[in-house]
């Protein structure tokens, strides 16, 4: 896997890993291959654009794509860019560059779009609001577009104390217009938060705590993936570790009354041979069942896929495919996508070709209720122009294409920008 060269990480993201997924080459090897069309559409250098692009990637109704990379940009603390069609291909506009000061900086997990077409998202390091790692603790920022240039905003300032530290994700809309995201570390207990912003008539944002994670039977480290708003108005999210094995949780906020939520843990992961770690966040499908992947465990401790039930009353797991290596790829971090007939979509950040790049594969569901996955892109790295380390999702345009990012390949290796056609 490539080097995380920057202040915040997975908490427990094993590089030395690719030996084991290695081994198991002879195991993946039996994983169903599909054709599938990957175009790179454009290729970071950092100093210029960014690098490093740890990001899900958002669309405009313009067919723009938006998304942040981590390093990189005139000052070396990442950008905000946009990625424009054109008649002749595509052309990056980098929306902002980080300097690592009170604007922030170490930008990861992508962007979120309003109404009007603003950008928000977070930053790792960096603002006003105190001392963590001498960097500052990190910012939730918008972007505006005014007068044909963008203009950036910091709507909070984290203090690495009770209102957490360094947050890692992109964040959310709920139905009344307030965003919501999490940290993986600070708040009472050092093990991240659930935070609210509700927009005052004056322009700015007011902060509120709406979960402290203990560590314990609630989880801990809340993940990089969204949070999932639900028609119902209900939030659902993930923790990579807590739970009463330690393996992370599953969780619920259900709206009260005014800015109230009621946080309520609906599964704690077991760890091998089922689900642990999950890494990335949910996707719902038409019956409320919840979806999602994880870089640990599974069968054999390389990662899976699975479902969560509501049955009488219980949320069950099911596990509907465990990542082999090799071939078959290891070690998802990012979310699932759903396709037009109700199949899976997905990303791995290991395994795969040779250099063990990672992997985009489909997974579909049978009759008599199994699954079957096939891979569909392996990434052979910066050799052939190709991504690599998948550690992003896709997003699907709706006319049967996905988009995604890579935070190493193309053909500088900072990292590339995609179109897959299955």
């Amino acid at each position: 896997m490539g080097s995380l060269a920057v202040t915040w990480s997975f908490p427990s993201l094993r590089p030395a890993r690719l030996a084991a997924v290695a081994c198991c080459v002879a195991l993946g090897a039996h994983a169903a291959a599909a054709a599938g069309d990957v175009r790179v559409l454009f290729s970071f250098e950092e100093d210029d654009d960014g690098g490093y692009a740890d990001t899900d990637l958002v669309r405009d109704a313009a067919g723009n794509l938006y998304g942040m990379a981590v390093q990189g940009g005139a000052f070396h603390g990442g950008t905000v860019f946009q990625l424009a069609p054109t008649g002749n291909g595509w052309a990056l506009n980098v929306l902002h560059e980080f300097t690592g000061g009170p604007d922030g900086g170490q930008p990861y997990g992508g962007v979120t779009l309003d109404a009007q077409g603003n950008v928000y998202g977070t930053a790792v390091i960096g603002g006003s609001g105190g001392p963590c790692n001498e960097d500052g603790c990190g910012v939730v920022f918008k972007l505006t577009h005014t007068g044909g240039s963008w203009t950036q905003t910091v709507i909070h300032d984290f203090t690495g104390g009770s209102d957490g530290f360094g947050p890692g994700g992109a964040v959310v809309f709920d139905s009344h217009g307030r965003i919501l995201g999490m940290t993986p570390t600070g708040g009472d207990f050092n093990s991240g938060v659930i935070f609210q912003l509700t927009p005052q008539p004056d322009g700015s944002w007011t902060e509120q705590i709406v979960h402290t994670f203990t560590g314990g039977d609630d989880g801990g480290s809340g993940s990089a993936g969204r949070l999932l708003v639900d028609p119902g108005g209900s939030v659902f999210g993930v923790t990579t570790v807590g739970g009463t094995s330690g393996a992370g949780t599953a969780f619920e906020l259900v709206p009260g009354p005014g800015d109230t939520w009621d946080f309520q843990t609906l599964h704690s992961f077991a760890g091998q041979p089922g689900a642990g770690f999950p890494y990335g966040g949910l996707v719902r499908d038409a019956a409320g069942a919840l979806y999602g992947t994880t870089y640990y465990d599974g069968a054999v401790d390389l990662g899976c896929i699975y479902r969560l039930q509501l049955v009488n009353g219980t949320w069950t797991e099911t596990v509907l495919h465990s990542f082999k290596g090799g071939r078959d790829g290891a070690g998802s971090i990012a979310g699932l996508v759903f396709g037009s007939n109700g199949e899976l979509y997905g990303t791995t950040a290991e395994g795969g070709a040779s250099c063990s790049c990672g992997t985009i594969f489909k997974l579909e569901p049978q009759p008599g209720g199994a699954w079957k996955e096939s891979i569909l892109h392996r990434f052979t790295g910066v050799a052939d122009g190709d991504g690599a380390y998948a550690y992003a999702g896709l997003l699907s345009d709706g006319a049967g294409s996905f988009f995604g990012a890579t935070v190493r390949g193309g053909a500088d290796d900072d990292g590339a920008l995609y179109r897959f056609t299955p």
